[in-house]
């Protein structure tokens, strides 16, 4: 069987736990993990950022609207320096973030709220059911991204459920006795951690499958009478 692999949050509690066991020393445990814990977050704070100049755009190069995305990536990135400059042509801006041991550049789009641009490249959402094995008659009605395939969306459903639970909100759960079921995570799971991999939740209650039971006129006719025999 193949295993699965670690989320952020369960490295990390690993990591707090084997570091004592490694030294003696509880100054340095705690200097290892915090390093530790500070790369986790860039390198998650970085694939943000990729993947935000890949799908994501500004609205305008007004000075106030470039200002606020440039303080915005310097918040996340405290280690570092931010630089955004407007391209001549007016439809993007070149990032460039300064870190102590790297830079990354990077360039966003420019596009203006209701251009046909911006409806193209908005995402369309088609129905996603979902069931499961054990009782394949309980429907979860969610919704995935139409460039998102069904094998696409079911790898990133079972990763969020398994990154829910080592959430804060999913320990809290677990420590109040609710059960690790897919209809309480499903239920619990914020809306953004869905919407960030292309998915949707239309309802958090599952629906029962119901079959459509049809009448079929007779062959012949339009109504219930029998031919009449000449």
């Amino acid at each position: 069987m193949k295993s699965k692999g670690m989320n952020d949050a369960q490295f990390l509690e690993l990591l707090q736990k084997v570091l004592p066991k490694a030294t003696a020393d509880p100054h340095l445990a705690s200097a290892i993990y915090e390093h530790v814990a500070q790369e986790v977050r860039l390198l998650n704070n970085l694939k943000s950022f990729a993947k935000f100049c890949a799908e994501g755009s500004l609205p305008n190069l007004e000075p106030a609207t470039v200002a606020e995305f440039q303080s915005q990536l310097a918040s996340n990135f405290k280690s570092g320096t931010v630089e955004v400059t407007p391209a001549e042509e007016g439809n993007s801006v070149a990032v460039e973030i300064v870190l102590p041991d790297r830079t990354v550049s990077n360039r966003l789009k420019v596009i203006p709220p209701g251009s046909e641009e911006a409806e193209e490249i908005k995402p369309r959402f088609v129905p996603y059911p979902v069931t499961l094995p054990e009782d394949p008659d309980l429907i979860w009605v969610l919704a995935r991204r139409e460039d998102f395939g069904p094998d696409e969306a079911n790898r990133a459903l079972e990763k969020i459920e398994e990154e829910f639970w080592g959430t804060k909100a999913g320990q809290k759960a677990q420590r109040d006795r609710v059960e690790k079921t897919f209809a309480e995570f499903i239920s619990r799971v914020p809306a953004a951690a869905l919407a960030d991999s292309g998915l949707k939740r239309h309802y958090k209650e599952p629906e029962m499958r119901r079959t459509l039971h049809r009448s079929v006129p007779a062959l012949g006719g339009t109504g219930s009478e029998s031919p009449t025999p000449t």
